[in-house]
């Protein structure tokens, strides 16, 4: 079930990519691209691997953090139910089969696409800085999460309100995403929502680069909001998990900002290179 779920995503991205890149990009800088991808790809190696090294400790993690979090987490469910009630209900108001579906889809769907195709879009700027600032911000909402996840034990409400008053939602319409999203989460990992920080850090990527792709800020906006409601609407998250999303995603913009271009692997290299032995063996 897990493949079939995995090609039906595999198959909507790879429809809504090539729309995108034509609609949002344009042929002139895929051009410029292809002649300089090889440069920008070297300018932003350092950053590729710490992401890639994140969400490896990530993957990891996922099978050894529940453990942990048991021995050192704080449980703080009741206090969330405490302190929001059955605020989320509010989107019984307007459930529908299909609104419903449109959620569904957006959670699934629409995040995977809008995680992904940003990082086309600023691959495609000949200056690198966006590209690199957006891969870091991914790096920092994961590994900020990771360690949330482990401090907080807390489950979604789906996992403690009645089962009657959260019909209608994303395991009752579509059991298939759930082999999906185990591979991602636990029942426990609601705070913060890393699928509204994820989202709304694109959004604001997407208005800090409005001038260059302002076609693709609108879309942006208009997808990172639906996620962020589709987790409250699913039952899923909290409203405190989805706003503690929106300030780790502020908070990771914030820092990608700092970080990005504060150190040079050219100049370290520079500078510490010469105290390397098989450097000195060479020269």
């Amino acid at each position: 079930m897990l493949a079939e779920v995995l090609t039906q995503l595999v198959a909507v991205i790879l429809i809504l990519l090539p729309i995108s890149i034509a609609v949002f990009i344009g042929r002139k800088r895929l051009a410029q691209t292809r002649s300089e991808w090889r440069s920008r790809l070297q300018t932003a190696a350092p950053v590729i691997v710490v992401l890639l090294i994140v969400l490896l400790i990530n993957r990891v993690a996922r099978q050894t953090a529940p453990d942990l979090s048991r021995e050192i987490g704080i449980h703080l469910t009741s206090t969330f139910y405490n302190i929001e009630g059955e605020f989320i209900l509010i989107f019984r108001t307007i459930q529908t089969a299909e609104t419903t579906a449109y959620f569904s889809s957006i959670y699934v769907y629409g995040y995977t696409f809008l995680l992904i195709f940003p990082i086309i879009a600023y691959f495609t700027l000949s200056d690198t800085r966006i590209f690199r600032r957006l891969l870091t911000a991914y790096a920092l909402n994961y590994a900020i999460g990771l360690v949330l996840y482990i401090l907080v034990i807390a489950y979604g409400p789906r996992n403690l309100m009645p089962a009657e008053l959260m019909e209608r939602m994303l395991y009752d319409t579509n059991p298939q995403y759930q082999y999906l999203t185990r591979e991602v989460n636990t029942n426990t990992n609601v705070f913060p929502s890393l699928h509204t920080s994820l989202s709304a850090t694109v959004a604001t990527f997407a208005w800090i680069t409005r001038s260059k792709f302002p076609k693709w800020f609108p879309v942006a906006v208009i997808l990172a909001a639906s996620v962020a409601i589709s987790t409250m609407y699913l039952g899923i998250h909290w409203g405190i998990d989805v706003t503690a999303g929106l300030v780790l995603a502020a908070l990771c913009v914030d820092l990608s900002d700092r970080l990005v271009d504060r150190w040079s692997v050219a100049e370290l290299f520079d500078q510490y290179g010469d105290r390397i032995p098989w450097k000195q063996e060479h020269e």
